[in-house]
């Protein structure tokens, strides 16, 4: 596959970035340390580096066909009519990273994706499984002799084939905004699906991810128990959440949000979950105020109340109606001046923000930042807050007393608009601005972007919710029919995003959190990508939800300015017992295929003569990290 065609869901996206998931405020100390320093890796298995690789299933004969294969997908065409893989190319670059083939505690493979979606070919009979794509992914996995992550991809990202633009004519498969219009989507030049999340086997996307699935699985469990023992991992459907308008630089958006999914069905699935909710409708309008005849009047909120007319408070929605209100920016502070941060509303302590988020837009943006780990975020309940102005201060504790590091207004409006009061709020004067008191400290807060005026509806909470739970549930499902299928339960993970991590991204727009917990019962794979890859708040996010034996199915830490970051980050997830990193990405694509064009995905190809994001440094890591 051209590199344009791999997985690209894996960059670093929008630069503008960051969510919160509420997790104390506590970064590298206890739990933290804790987490980090004791080796969990069960029953002493060895940490797989198991590198996504571009381009391995083009053969050198193809390659050697200069008059009829001119591209990346005529060469594959042929290999697999040849019968033949790109097997040699991928042994010599794996025995490049680890000489004399995989031992020791820390050892390389590779992760192999197959996109289900992508399997299909059109006959007389319909559309039918291609088994010949399929018996080169497992010619690769009986001529690679290293372990295997093995990825079976079904998200947004598998819509590059035949079947999937006949699918996407149909509303049924796909997620849909408000207006009842699915959303075209691009990333760096890739189209993307918003495939359904509903789980239903009758919509058609459904059957034909689940009949891949199952004929995967079997082809699979049908090889020698040797070859299925190379394989120590698979991660289920992608990168799986809701959706929103500019995928490449939209999931830090809070104005004039746009999310899915409002299909009928998923709308009439809403109805179902509040009357399962709240058990009859008297009980719904008691716990919150909004008075509706029955659950199948609910409309799911979708309306601004600022510039659209309302037949209900209910129907309002935006990025703060769920009741909780960002407050974020970036903190350096390369002395370690600042002890920590409190949250001030209207003048009275609150809580403690949490620090540590992956804020690689400032890595990038300012040469004397040298770690992407800048920022600090709270989602500040205001549900119960009275109608008024109110003033919320992020104030910086350090050795010296209090500092204003970033402050902001906001009003919190009735429902029905009437008139608060005009008094302005309490807050602590008298505070000296960081830049002033803090010598060496540099800080920007930049949510809000504005004084907001804010709105709490208790449905557009329950909407997210609700949103969230329809994200866990095609994962779920997912994960049950691998099961049913016969794929071993200890080798099944997720292959997720973790929005949290990135201190400017909107969540909401996500939905995803319910599937990131130590509870669920797949394995978890969470992406990581810059800061992400040893941050103190991922670490300890994954200590507090006791999130053990898990894998990373996207790794790249995006870092250049200092030494010894790449071998850190590995060494940090061998000791919090992770059973797998997948650094993105390695290309054996011969160069006569390769576009000459840089993009976000491009950049990070790890080779010894690419130094655009370090990728030349985690290359070099790597080859060190495989030596344990």
């Amino acid at each position: 596959m051209s590199c344009v065609r791999m997985n690209p869901s894996v960059i670093q996206r929008s630069v503008s970035s960051a969510v919160f998931f509420a997790i104390g405020g506590l970064i590298a100390t206890g739990a933290y340390a804790q987490a980090a320093t004791s080796k969990t890796s069960p029953e002493g298995r060895p940490f797989i580096i198991a590198p996504t690789l571009e381009g391995m299933y083009i053969c050198p004969t193809a390659t050697a066909d200069t008059q009829r294969v001119l591209n990346v997908e005529q060469a594959n065409t042929a290999c697999r009519n040849f019968k033949q893989v790109g097997s040699a190319a991928v042994n010599q670059l794996l025995d490049t990273l680890e000489p004399g083939g995989p031992k020791g505690k820390v050892q390389v493979g590779y992760t192999s994706t197959l996109q289900l979606l992508s399997l299909f070919h059109k006959t007389s009979e319909g559309w039918k499984i291609d088994s010949t794509r399929v018996d080169a992914f497992l010619q690769l996995i009986r001529e690679v002799d290293r372990p295997v992550v093995v990825y079976l991809a079904a998200d947004h990202f598998d819509s590059i084939a035949p079947l999937t633009e006949e699918l996407a004519k149909d509303p049924r498969n796909l997620m849909q905004l408000s207006d009842g219009k699915p959303l075209e989507l691009g990333y760096f030049g890739y189209q993307i699906r918003p495939w359904t999340l509903l789980t239903d086997p009758s919509i058609p996307v459904n059957k034909y991810r689940y009949e891949a699935l199952d004929y995967v699985s079997k082809r699979i469990l049908e090889l020698p128990s040797n070859l299925q023992s190379r394989i120590v991992a698979i991660t289920l459907l992608g990168e799986v959440h809701q959706m929103f308008p500019d995928f490449e630089n939209g999931m830090g958006a809070f104005e004039k949000i746009r999310t899915t999914d409002y299909s009928p069905a998923s709308v009439a699935g809403f109805q179902n979950w509040l009357e399962a909710r709240y058990g009859t409708i008297e009980e719904f309008r008691r716990r919150t105020g909004l008075a509706y005849a029955s659950f199948q009047d609910i409309s799911a909120p979708s309306k601004d109340i600022r510039t659209e007319p309302l037949k209900n408070f209910g129907e309002h929605y935006d990025a703060y109606a769920g009741g909780t209100l960002p407050l974020a920016g970036w903190l350096w502070d390369p002395q370690n001046t600042v002890k920590r941060l409190d949250l001030y509303v209207d003048g009275i302590h609150t809580d403690t923000v949490s620090r540590g988020f992956n804020r690689l837009d400032v890595y990038r943006a300012l040469e004397e930042v040298t770690s992407p780990n800048t920022g600090y975020r709270i989602d500040y309940d205001y549900s119960a807050l009275r109608p008024g102005k109110h003033k919320a201060q992020i104030i910086a504790i350090s050795g010296t007393g209090k500092s204003l590091i970033g402050e902001t207004d906001f009003v919190v409006v009735p429902r029905d608009q009437s008139r608060i009061s005009t008094l302005s709020p309490k807050s602590l004067r008298g505070l000296s601005k960081a830049k002033n008191a803090l010598p060496g400290v540099r800080t920007y807060m930049d949510l809000p972007k504005s004084s907001p005026d804010i709105y709490y509806n208790p449905l557009a909470r329950d909407w997210n919710t609700y949103r969230e739970s329809e994200v866990y549930g095609i994962l779920n499902t997912f994960y049950e029919r691998a099961l049913k299928a016969g794929l071993p339960k200890d080798k099944l993970y997720s292959h997720q995003i973790v929005p949290n991590v990135n201190s400017s991204w909107n969540a909401d727009l996500f939905a995803a959190g319910s599937t990131l917990t130590g509870d669920t019962p797949w394995k978890q794979g969470l992406n990581m990508y810059g800061g992400a890859t040893d941050s103190p708040w991922m670490h300890y996010f994954l200590a507090q939800r006791k999130i053990k034996d898990y894998g990373v199915p996207e790794f790249n830490p995006q870092q250049w300015k200092r030494e010894g970051v790449h071998l850190a980050a590995m060494q940090s997830h061998l000791q919090a017992g992770a059973r797998f990193i997948s650094p993105y990405y390695f290309s054996v694509v011969p160069q006569r295929f390769k576009a000459d064009v840089e993009h976000g995905v491009n950049r990070m190809e790890l080779s010894p003569t690419n130094t655009k994001d370090g990728s030349d440094k985690f290359y070099r890591a790597i080859i060190e990290f495989a030596k344990r």
